[in-house]
């Protein structure tokens, strides 16, 4: 809505409320008194309400947040050392089929508006400081929680801006990432409009494996995902790696065969390779990779010159780490039944494998 006003309003408007964490028009003194008449008549500060709030032995804190009648999401908090990430969400549930998250279960109701997402940074961050943690404790915020943010594109965008502006949470472009499954074609669009990390769900070094493990790569391939993230590297004389995400399933895609498969794939790409044990949860029909796998697959994946970080889980005694969140999602997908039936296909599967073993 265009009020007339001078853009300096604006500015202190994102003061009281992000730095401040004020929401009640009537304490924003700095603002003229017409001002604050005019926004109490048609500006409504509704934020998602707190549902629960669990903590765990590790100092990962997960909120659940309503955020209708009948849904509600998950948003993490993951203290370390130097810094404190914040993971959102961007959908109630998620559209896509990824086999072994606990989100993709829960199926889809819809997209999070704008203000539901930065929502979620706005309650984090009063509860930290509620906690007696610093102001600043929230140093990177990640676009890892429930759902596909690129699919959810605009209203993850307009948030992008709130977290990098002076005004508002002041965050550097390297400490925001938007994680994605490859959406190719928003990959392209996210590249020409914003400056931030990028990391991508691999999680399989091959189309084959991919497609049973990702759907969305029988839409857009490895070779075409692949060739998008060169492009997003080549925007704005981007320096930074993209960081590729890839779950250890045991017996899946955690072989050495595996691992010589990804070093070949990533050659020629400014890459790092985040190792993540699964993070179980119930009728999952997978196995987390054993130490001594994930040790052998980071080992062979940095013989041929790639960085690799294996991700500690955090947040497990809450259903926290990542895989995990869940929520509660009225599911518009229906896909409870087609996962029981895949669940069934995967065990049957294995009691033949170990029949006839």
């Amino acid at each position: 809505m265009q009020r007339g006003e001078n853009k300096f309003r604006a500015q202190q408007w994102f003061q009281w409320v992000y730095q401040r964490g004020i929401t009640d028009i009537d304490a924003m003194t700095d603002l003229s008194l017409s001002l604050r008449s005019s926004l109490r008549a048609d500006t409504e500060l509704a934020l998602p309400v707190i549902e629960s709030e669990n903590i765990s032995r590790d100092g990962t804190i997960k909120w659940l947040l309503r955020v209708d009648d009948g849904n509600a999401i998950e948003t993490v908090y993951i203290p370390e050392k130097s810094r404190g990430t914040l993971c959102i969400s961007s959908q109630v549930g998620c559209a896509l089929d990824c086999t072994f998250c606990a989100t993709a279960r829960q199926g889809f109701n819809r997209n999070l508006t704008a203000a539901e997402i930065i929502g979620q940074v706005w309650i984090a961050d009063q509860r930290l400081r509620a906690m007696g943690k610093s102001k600043h404790a929230i140093t990177n915020v990640v676009f890892m929680g429930m759902g596909e943010p690129l699919l959810n594109f605009n209203n993850v965008v307009s948030v992008i801006d709130i977290l990098l502006d002076d005004f508002a949470y002041g965050l550097g472009k390297r400490k925001v990432t938007v994680s994605t499954s490859g959406v190719v074609p928003k990959i392209d669009t996210l590249s020409q409009t914003v400056d931030v990390s990028l990391a991508i769900s691999l999680h399989a070094p091959n189309n084959e494996l991919r497609n049973e493990l990702v759907p969305l790569n029988r839409k857009f391939p490895i070779e075409e995902l692949l060739a998008a993230c060169k492009r997003y590297l080549s925007q704005k004389h981007r320096r930074e790696s993209i960081t590729f995400e890839y779950v250890m399933l045991d017996k899946v895609n955690d072989s050495i065969d595996h691992a010589k498969q990804l070093c070949a794939l990533l050659t020629n790409v400014r890459a790092k390779v985040n190792l993540i044990p699964f993070n179980p949860f119930a009728n999952s029909g997978y196995r987390r990779s054993s130490q001594q796998a994930i040790d052998q697959f980071s080992e062979v994946l940095m013989q041929g010159g790639l960085t690799v970080i294996t991700r500690r889980p955090r947040g497990e005694d809450i259903a926290a780490a990542c895989g995990q969140l869940a929520g509660k999602v009225v599911d518009k997908a229906h896909r409870d039944s087609h996962y029981v039936r895949l669940y069934e296909r995967s065990m049957l599967s294995r009691r033949i494998a170990t029949t006839c073993a």
